[in-house]
This record gives C-alpha cells, structure tokens and sequence, in this order.
C-alpha cells in the first residue's frame, strides 16, 4: 500500500473529549484525523447534560478526575474567549437539609481545600440573601465562586471547528468494525470497508469505548451506561435562579440540581438510571421523580414553563475515576475512557494532557501556524442597536429573523452552515445556533431552516436530514404523489 495515508493519530469518536483532543493536537506538526460514527459531532452525552463548568470541590483528592476538573475549570473562561463559545461563571451552591447534609458539607469544604477550589459555608439567611427563591427549610449551604455554566453544543463544534482550521480532518458516518495493529501501525476498518491508518490512536468513544476497546485487547474496566433525563424550562424570568443549586452528592452521582444555561433558560435534573448503549428515552415516572426531588432546591417551580424533556446517557465505569492511560498490550493506544462527570468541565485539561502524551510519543514539534481562536460568531443579542443596524445594512439576512422565540436570523444560520464543521443537517442547526429550540420547538421555523440549508449547501431539499443519515425531512414533492 504505497499510496496509503498513514496521520500521525486518530481519534475514534467526536464527543467533547475527542474534539477537545483533536484541537489541542493541533498545537503540534502533523497528520491528524477525527473519526465520528454519527452526522455530526458532539451528538451524544456532549449533546445531552447539564452544560455544568463544575468547581472541582466534589472530586475525590489525589484522582484524576479532580486533577482535570479542577484544572478545566481554570483553563474555560480563556478558552471559551478564543473559541467565542457562550460561558458563564455564575456559582454553585449546595445545599443541606439536615445535620447529615452538613457534615457532609463539611467534608466537601475539606475535600475543596485540598483540590484547591475556593469554597464556604453560608448560613440558611445568606444563601436566601443570595438566592431568595431557594427552598426555605435548608439549613446551610457550600459556595463555590468559580463554577459556571457553558453551552456544550457551541463547545464542542468549536473544539472541532478550531482543529479543522488548524489542519486537522474529520470523517463522519464513520463506525469502526475492526482495529489491527501491523508492526508500528494501526489499521482501522469502517462499515463501509474503508481502512485508515495511524501511528497512535486515541478511543475517545464515551460509552461505546469499551466495545472499541475489545476490537484490540481485553477491557480492563467495565462502562455501565447510566441513563440522565432533564426537564427544560423556557427563559421567563432571568432572576429566579441566579447560581447551579445543588443536593448534597451520593454515591450514585450528584443528585438532581436546578440552574440557569447560557441561553436564559432553566434546567431540572438528571435523574440516574442505569441503561442499554442508546437508550435516551424519557417516561412519565422520571419526570415526577425530578419534581418531587427538585422541592428540595426551590420552591414552586413553574413547570408549565417546560419546553421539552431529554436524556442523555453517562459512561460510567468500575474504577470510579477518569481512563486515561496508554494501553501497557499495545504502544501508541491510548484510552481516553470512562469520562463521566465532571467531563464537560474537564475536556480543555484532558485534551491538553492526551495531545502532550502523543506529542512525546512521536516527538512532534510545534505547529507555529497554529490559530486558537475561531472566527467570531455576530451575536445579535449583545449587540448595541447602532452595530445591529450598520450590520443589517452591510449584510441584511441578519436582519431578516427566522426562528423567533429564540431570536436567531438568516444571516446566523447561514454564517453556521459555512464553517469548517459547519451544519448541514436541522439538528447541525439547532445545536449551533439555537434555532427550533424554543417554546414551539420548530414548528414555524423549521422549514425556513430547510430552505436556508438547502440554497446554502446547493443540494435538494429531499436530501437534508433532520440529524443522521436516514432522517429526511421530506421524502416527495406533494406535486408527485398526485
């Protein structure tokens, strides 16, 4: 195979982690190709979890994964600046409901001196000072100034956008069937029987990561699928929640929370269900559970707020910490697995460490061209009417506005479409630039969203999905089936 293209690496999935690896390998001389199996990256848990930039108070001192959090944490509000990706720090506070919760505040307070995360109690008065809409039975709470929230979608298209810039590929509807390694290379097969070959590789495939583990060797961890589902309320009220409100954490996870997102809405959730590989569906008796825990947090939720309800399912594994590690049966194999929470707040911190451990591996020098900041997006929404109108009149598909409850226009939607890692398909749409995600979810603007997608991309409106292959919008001309 003397034509054959052999990246220096490969990452095998393009969730947050993969995309985070993908950018800061950029950093560096040399080939580099991500491998997603779905239509579009961050489509799974990345797409799916409480947008949360934890603190790092929680984690367990001396693990990975309070290393990578808390250094993530630290590394977001520059990182979400260069990759102009909407980022909050707005505070958590947890809270406690008995003498039970308190010490176990009490030792999270210890754990956070030790991480190194600034944390404090507040008394019942001074977290209702602060939060006046918080459940008025607490007894206490822990502060943390340096939690924020982030908009996970917009993270991980960027991530992705910033590595392509910079020279890294991506190859999508792309599922690996098979992975052999023949002397120093690794030679991976898709379902379509294509091969691609890299001198390392990286499994960043979230809760399939032990499946592609076993194409090479034997597993020495177990992933336990673990089911959240979330409630999502409208943007009605910018004040009734200011910080991430948290229970006091359990074994099983940290509980059920209450916090605003980056687009001014709110969110309840996750619940904790252990689940099949795919499984992201949602049932009545859940959603009641959510309720009923969420009293505890804040008093009269308005539910009929609610926009939509969603899950997303969580690698969970039985070390109980982060999988990142080079495999000791295969040189150059490296296992990015596991990455359960805190992973959002974690992935800048691990994808930095992956890219460093490759670098060493290869010996690869510094890539002096490399841009770390992407394109800025137009943000309407912070613009002074002065810039909105010298824009409109520069270019006026900003002016004309598509989806209207989230406020986005034309000229957004087409800016999204025409980037490295642009959107091609409704749910590419959605995810980038928040149109169909309001309180009608689509119903007057998607097809508005088809047309744009449609003259952008140059190809037949029968031919765009809502999200994977297969999932056309239109399948005939109503003309045709007369």
């Amino acid at each position: 195979m003397s034509n054959e293209v052999i990246y220096d690496s490969i990452v095998i999935g393009g969730g947050v982690i993969g995309c985070s690896i993908a950018r800061y390998l950029s950093r560096f001389k040399g080939s580099f190709l991500v491998i997603e199996r779905h239509n579009d990256v961050g489509d799974e848990t990345s797409s799916a979890n409480s947008a949360i930039v934890h603190s790092g108070y929680d984690p367990k001192p001396g693990t990975l994964k309070a290393r990578f959090n808390v250094e993530g944490n630290r590394m977001m509000e520059n990182l979400a600046s260069e990759l102009d990706v909407p980022y909050k720090k707005i505070g958590s506070i947890t809270i406690a409901l008995n003498d039970d919760d308190l010490a176990t505040l009490k030792s999270l307070k210890e754990r956070a001196i030790i991480n190194g995360v600034d944390a404090e109690f507040l008394t019942k008065e001074e977290t209702i000072t602060i939060e006046p809409n918080i459940n008025k039975n607490i007894v206490g709470s822990l502060y943390c100034k340096d939690a924020g929230i982030i908009s996970p979608f917009s993270l991980t298209v960027s991530l992705m956008e910033n590595a392509m810039d910079n020279g890294v590929y991506l190859k999508l509807n792309t599922e690996i069937v098979e992975i052999k390694k023949e002397g120093d290379v690794y030679r991976v097969k898709d379902q379509n029987g294509n091969f691609y070959s890299a001198k390392t590789l990286i499994n960043a495939t979230g809760v399939n990561s032990e499946v592609v583990t076993k194409y090479l060797e034997e597993p020495s961890f177990h992933i336990t699928p673990t089911k959240g589902e979330y409630i999502l309320l409208d943007h009605f009220n910018t004040q009734w929640v200011k910080h991430t409100l948290f229970m006091c954490p359990s074994k099983v996870g940290k509980g059920v929370l209450v916090s605003p997102t980056t687009s001014y809405n709110y969110i309840v959730g996750p619940s904790a269900t252990l689940t099949e590989i795919g499984d992201t569906s949602c049932d009545a008796d859940t959603y009641a559970f959510l309720r009923e825990k969420a009293k505890n947090l804040v008093d009269n939720i308005p539910y009929f707020e609610t926009i939509k309800g969603f899950a997303g399912v969580r690698a969970n594994n039985d070390r109980e910490d982060f999988i990142i590690e080079e495999s000791n049966k295969n040189p150059g194999f490296f296992l990015v697995c596991g990455i359960m929470s805190p992973g959002l707040a974690s992935s800048p911190a691990i994808g930095k460490y992956v890219s460093e451990l490759v670098k060493t591996k290869l010996n690869l020098k510094e890539n002096k061209k490399f841009n770390p900041r992407i394109r800025p997006h137009k943000n309407l929404l912070e613009m002074n009417l002065n810039s909105y109108n010298a824009l409109i009149k520069q270019e006026p598909d900003f002016g004309h506005f598509v989806c209207r409850c989230e406020k986005v226009s034309e000229g957004e939607i087409e800016d999204v479409i025409n980037r490295n890692c642009g959107a091609h398909t409704i749910r590419g749409v959605r995810k980038r630039t928040r149109a169909g995600f309001g309180k009608c979810q689509g119903t007057f603007c998607q097809l508005e969203v088809l047309k744009i997608l449609s003259k952008e991309l140059h190809i037949d409106m029968k031919e765009i999905n809502y999200g994977d292959l297969g999932t056309n919008i239109l399948i005939s001309d109503s003309k045709e089936e007369k």
